[in-house]
């Protein structure tokens, strides 16, 4: 997917990955089971200042290019989010997208945002 200029060049790594909480556990289910509804490439989770969850899976058309977590972010502020406490993303990469990176950063500049690998497991979290 190309990033706009808007979106940080760079591609967060996650640091080593820490135990979740069961709030958190909960994104990486929500993450997992909106990935594979679809089959698609990631799927993403977050929570916002209310603790309401959403969730979402990448979107590929010809017209229209979202990552998972993009996704997921814009769910939560069409629902009225004004912050979120933390993200989830579930993908084969070892690095987080910019673009998703960007979006949480919009809302909350230090939400955790975890990396988890399709089978749950998490590969790191990202609080920069």
């Amino acid at each position: 997917m190309p990033e706009s200029p808007a979106v940080p060049a760079a591609r967060p790594t996650p640091s080593d990955p820490g135990e979740l909480s069961a709030e958190d556990g909960k994104l990486v289910v929500l993450a997992r089971g909106a990935r594979g509804r679809v089959g698609a490439v990631e799927g993403a989770a977050v929570r916002d200042q209310d603790g309401r969850t959403y969730a979402a899976a990448s979107v590929a058309l010809p017209s229209l290019a979202l990552t998972a977590l993009q996704l997921a972010v814009a769910s939560a502020v069409a629902a009225g989010a004004s912050r979120l406490e933390a993200a989830v993303v579930v993908t084969e990469a070892s690095t987080l997208d910019g673009a998703g990176h960007a979006a949480v950063r919009d809302l909350s500049a230090d939400a955790p945002i975890h990396v988890a690998a399709p089978d749950g497991t998490v590969l790191g979290t990202v609080v920069e």
